[in-house]
Parts: structure tokens; sequence; C-alpha cells
């Protein structure tokens, strides 16, 4: 296959599972002329926090930059940290044709081979993007943090910020778990060391806190795709990191911050839950098959302390049985929650108060929330009825479903052009699925999941065995073993 019909090839697969899940592949033309129209906005009534040696750590090809963070050192030796999201409401305005693609997509797409951004490059990587050395206008969150992890005073308000390092997670990563170089960007900053440093400590106080509350320590793999001049040239496993978590941690903070300072404001909140297990039986019965115990009734903490002994146990199957515990939580969804009512938690992260508020160039939810957080900050009313939020909680929830699922099938149509030139090679395999629909392995390197076509047998979950690539199948994403 050529490098061209490589690339093409993913390429028409993603946008045609785009259109069979009933998502738009492409911009409106009406929305590209106003994308082609739009200029940066100024804002002289906000805080001026531009000075503040703001960063950002994402992926290192990240462009489409939500938010920045920083941390000040409080006399009493909390720590006050601040969390900038980028103000997109500031130049897409509701009702206007970017926001209906937003809203019909509800979410940006990543697949290998193309990009299907919730909003035009224009503006997720330029115009409400918070770029390195570029002033932008931003919704800051604000909260306090004690040594023990535990949030105190906190604030939300808009401002002017500017980035002065954009960092990586690897390179962020290294620094902190082994001692490796510090990024160059990050010495470039005088001071932006020991930024980091604060940042870290505090992160990980807040993840102490959060999993002594029973929040679930889960891991997963999942394929990651690398593509380089139009072709699959390597599959990795992305693994956490501290720089990871740092960022994870502190938007799960800001993300309870929006929901109560909403709420305390007697504004509808727009909710990210996962509700208590329903399928709770089957959980218990996963624990007693690997000699553990659960209780009866759905137990966050219970549960948090069984994954870390599986884990210590077995690391190797961790991630499969990590799998297993998602699909039997059941899959998130959005939910409104009226004025004064109680809110439903979100179970795996052990919190009550959670919306998705801090990557608006990228989810339709995120954009709502700040639309709520500016009209309660300018004291306008909410721009949404309770009945429009209703109906975009059930959009959000069905759309970002299509998203995942289009994600995962060019995934496997990636690793089934990577694997194709190896039929007839064997590969050690763990067993991930057994059932009357069929036995499935996923291969130790690369990390390929499959169907075991012939000789099942009777498997079990967590197996080892040597398997042989049989076929492929790159546009269904189907990739066959048999046992070695």
């Amino acid at each position: 296959m050529t490098t061209d019909n490589a690339s093409t090839l993913l390429a028409r697969i993603a946008t045609a599972a785009m259109l069979e899940r009933g998502l738009e592949p492409e911009y409106p033309p009406e929305a590209r002329r106003q994308a082609e129209a739009l200029q940066l906005a100024a804002d002289p009534g906000v805080r001026d926090l531009t000075d503040l040696p703001w960063c950002s750590i994402d992926d290192a090809t990240t462009r489409d930059m939500d938010q920045l963070t920083v941390a000040e050192t409080l006399p009493s030796g909390a720590v006050r940290i601040l969390v900038a999201i980028a103000d997109v409401d500031a130049l897409v305005a509701k009702g206007t044709p970017i926001d209906d693609h937003a809203r019909r997509n509800t979410t940006s797409v990543y697949t290998p081979a193309r990009l299907f951004a919730m909003l035009p490059e224009r503006l997720s990587t330029d115009l409400t993007s918070l770029v390195e050395g570029q002033e932008r206008l931003a919704v800051v969150i604000a909260y306090v943090v004690a040594a023990d992890g535990s949030i105190g005073e906190s604030d939300v308000y808009r401002a002017r910020v500017e980035s002065h390092a954009k960092l990586a997670y690897d390179d962020v990563a290294a620094w902190l778990e082994s001692g490796g170089p510090a990024p160059l960007a990050m010495t470039r900053v005088a001071g932006m060391d020991e930024q980091i440093r604060v940042q870290d400590r505090v992160a990980q106080a807040l993840r102490e806190r959060r999993h002594e509350q029973g929040a679930l320590d889960l891991e997963t793999l999942e394929a990651q795709t690398v593509m380089q001049d139009g072709r699959v040239v390597d599959l990795f496993s992305r693994k956490t990191n501290r720089a990871r978590q740092l960022i994870e941690d502190f938007m799960i903070a800001a993300n309870g911050v929006t929901a109560r300072f909403l709420d305390a404001r007697g504004l509808p909140v727009f909710r990210r839950v996962i509700r208590s297990p329903e399928r709770w039986d089957r959980v218990e019965e996963l624990a007693r098959e690997h000699g553990d115990h659960l209780p009866a009734d759905p137990d966050a903490g219970a549960l948090a302390e069984f994954l870390v002994r599986m884990r210590a146990a077995d690391p190797l199957r961790f991630p499969d049985l990590s799998l297993s515990v998602i699909k039997l939580l059941g899959s998130g969804e959005y939910a409104v929650q009226r004025p004064g009512q109680s809110g439903i938690g979100h179970f795996g992260l052990a919190v009550r108060d959670y919306v998705h508020s801090t990557a608006p160039n990228r989810r339709f939810p995120d954009l709502i929330t700040q639309r709520l957080l500016k009209a309660t900050l300018a004291g306008r009313p909410a721009p949404y009825s309770l009945e429009e939020l209703d109906a975009l909680a059930t959009q959000c929830t069905i759309k970002e479903d299509a998203a995942q699922k289009v994600e995962r099938q060019v995934r496997k149509s990636a690793a089934a052009l990577f694997i194709s030139s190896r039929v007839g090679e064997k590969f050690d395999a763990l067993v991930t699925g057994a059932s009357e629909k069929g036995t499935w392995v996923r291969t130790i390197r690369p990390p390929i999941e499959g169907k075991l076509v012939r000789g099942a047998g009777k498997r079990h979950v967590g197996q080892r065995l040597s398997v042989k690539l049989v076929d492929t199948d790159v546009e269904r994403g189907f990739i066959d073993f048999e046992p070695a």
C-alpha cells in the first residue's frame, strides 16, 4: 500500500464512520465564512493576569490549548490554584453558524488520519486557543488547597491571561519522576521549575484525598496510532504519569468548584454523572472470580481498595480487569440539576459535584457551562431554558457515545493496517473476552486486540497463550488470530 493510499484510506473510513453515526464531518459554508471573518475579542473590564507565570501541560502535538495553570503559595502554607479556561464564548455566540455546528456534533472526534474538530481550526488552534506568548481572554477558576488535599475558598471570574510556557506531558513527567533534564520551555522562564514542583505536590494531595474518599484508580490499554508521512508506523499504549495526573486532578477540582459556584447562585448545573451502578451484583461476581470480596451494596471505597489489591497482584492483566469494571459501571451521561435540587454524583471519581467545564474548544458541554458562568458573573439570566438544557443533555450523551464509537472503529482499522503485513507471525497474547459471541485476545507487543477465529475451546479471561495472525480486514477493522 502506498503512502498516500494508507492515509487516504483511514481518512475515508473515518469520514464514512462519522456519517454513519450521525455526525457532521464538514463545516457548513456559513460556519466557514463566520470563522474567516472573526477577529480577536478585547474586554478591558476583566482582570489583567498576564504577568502570572501561566503554563500549559498537554500532549506535545496539541494545538487546541484549553487551559493554563498557576500556583500561589499562601502565608498559611496552603496553595491557591488558578485554572484559566479559554473563553470560547467571547468569539462563538450562541445561535451562530459555528455554534450550530458545534451543537450538532457536541465534541471533537480524534482519529489517526483526520481530526474532526468541533470548532474550525482558526478558532480552536488560534483565536480561542491559549497559545504560548499570546494574550487571550479566559474564565479563571480559583481554589485554595490545604496540605491534606481539602479544597477551601474558591472563586470564578474573567481575566486576560498569557501562557509563558507550553510544556509536554512526557517531558514534564520524565523530569518529575526520574530526574531527567528540565524541558527547554521550562528553563526559559525563571521560577517555572518551582511552579511545576508546587503544582505537582498539590495535585498529589488532591489525588490522595479523592482516593481516600473512594475514587477508582483504573487503567486501560488503548493503542495510540503513530502516523508518519501518511503511514501507520507504530502502535503504543499510552501510560499515565505524574504530569497527566497533575492536570487531571486540577481539572477535577476545577469542575467541582464550577458546579458548586453555579448551584450556590441558583443556576441550573449541566452535570456529568456516573450513577451508582445497577449491575453491582456483577461487579461483586467479578471480585469473587478473582478470589476477593465486595459488599452487597455499591461501595466506591471498597471497590477502590479491591482495584489496588488487583493491580499489585497482577499488573499485566489489570488493564483488562479495569475495562471489565468500567463496562459494568456503565458509561457517563449528562444530566441537568435544577436550582435547589440535590445533584447526582460521579461514582468513579467519588465526587458529588462534577461538570465538564475545562475544554470548551473540544466539548460543547463545557461551552454550555461557560455560558452559564458568564451569565451569572454579568448578572444576566441563564442563556438556556431548562427544557433546552434537558434536550442538550440527551444530545450530548448520544453524540459523545457516537464519537467514541467512531474513534474506536478507526483505531481498529489503523491497527489492522499496521499489522496486515505480518500474517503468519506468532505473538504472545492474553484472553480479554470469552463468551458465546466469541473469544478475544490482546497481543502484548504491539497492543492489538483481535478475535480467536479458530481453536477457541474453553478459554478464560486473563489466560496467556501464543497466537498466530491469520487475516486482517482494514475496512471493517477485523483482526483474526488462531492458537499458535
